[in-house]
């Protein structure tokens, strides 16, 4: 067995916050702190320590082109889907006679209103209905 180097002994001042975070690591870990301390500062200054950084950084930004991605497929559907709807409404309700036309041109302002109210308060207030559909569906398969 070969003997067992003597390490050497630093003091080092750390801040409260920093401190706290370390108590609790080490607690958490069951391991002596200056065992943690002397790992994180063999870490950083790993000559690898800006490549594992790098990769960390690589990594978070595929998750954010995964998300941008399923963002641009969900606005998308979303427009396709209003699409199809105004095309199906414009060809299936009838034109009407201008003196009817005026009076609903006056009801749809009302009616728009009461819509964009609405919808205010329906935002305000929580879940989307895309979430709602999406949490009832996956409970119907359930």
């Amino acid at each position: 067995m070969a003997p067992r180097k003597k390490k050497a002994q630093i003091s080092v001042y750390l801040d409260p916050t920093t401190m706290k975070l370390l108590a609790d690591y080490a607690a958490r870990r069951d391991q002596p702190q200056s065992l943690i301390a002397e790992a994180a500062i063999a870490s950083f200054l790993s000559p690898d320590a800006a490549e594992q950084r790098e990769a960390a950084v690589a990594k978070r930004l595929d998750q954010l082109d995964r998300r941008m991605a399923r963002l641009e497929r969900d606005l998308g559907i979303s427009v396709e889907t209003l699409a199809v709807f105004v095309r199906f409404w414009l060809a299936t309700t009838p034109t009407l006679p201008e003196p009817a036309a005026q009076a609903a041109r006056a009801k749809a302002g009302e009616r728009y209103e009461a819509f964009v109210s609405a919808l205010g308060r329906r935002l305000a207030k929580g879940p989307r209905l895309a979430q709602e559909i999406a949490e009832e569906g996956g409970a119907a398969k359930a």
